[in-house]
């Protein structure tokens, strides 16, 4: 069997077990190293730290909730406006050719932060998927978190 050595992968394994609250929660308040782009009245929106693809973010609302049918209709609006000015930054930043929008619920289908309701935009390119993940399982991604959060921040100004 051949290795691949994924040294920056220790960061991910080590915060499994020992998160220190709620990353949505935490990333609100601003008691957290973040890369939150936004906040709206409801909702907020961040880079993923571990992105599936370049500009991975995710939209969760501010509130504390598991399960979309714990919302109120004010917040499944502000989240869908949330996602769609997410998406429109996105856009004019990466220019992807298109996108993968989702919910997770449960540990079951997916989901790897259970406790806090969210939202995934990941943008896609034709050729975006190569040799690397298919062969080695390894995605390579172009941009920092840092610089992709300053040309995302720039855009909103």
């Amino acid at each position: 069997m051949d290795k691949l050595w994924a040294p920056w992968r220790i960061n991910y394994i080590s915060s499994v077990n020992k998160s220190k609250g709620c990353i949505f929660c935490l990333a609100k308040t601003g008691k957290s190293k973040d890369y939150v782009i936004f906040k709206t009245r409801f909702s907020i929106a961040m880079l993923n730290i571990y992105p599936y693809n370049n500009g991975h973010m995710l939209i969760s609302p501010l509130r504390h909730i598991r399960d979309i049918s714990q919302m109120r209709e004010n917040e499944i609006l502000d989240l869908f406006k949330c996602l769609n000015k997410a998406k429109s930054l996105l856009q004019k930043v990466l220019s992807p050719q298109g996108y993968n929008i989702g919910l997770n619920f449960t540990r079951v289908a997916g989901a790897g932060i259970v406790g806090h309701l969210h939202l995934h935009i990941v943008p896609r390119w034709v050729g975006d998927t190569n040799f690397m993940p298919v062969i080695f399982g390894t995605k390579i991604i172009s941009q920092s978190l840092d610089e992709l959060t300053k040309k995302l921040k720039d855009a909103i100004r």
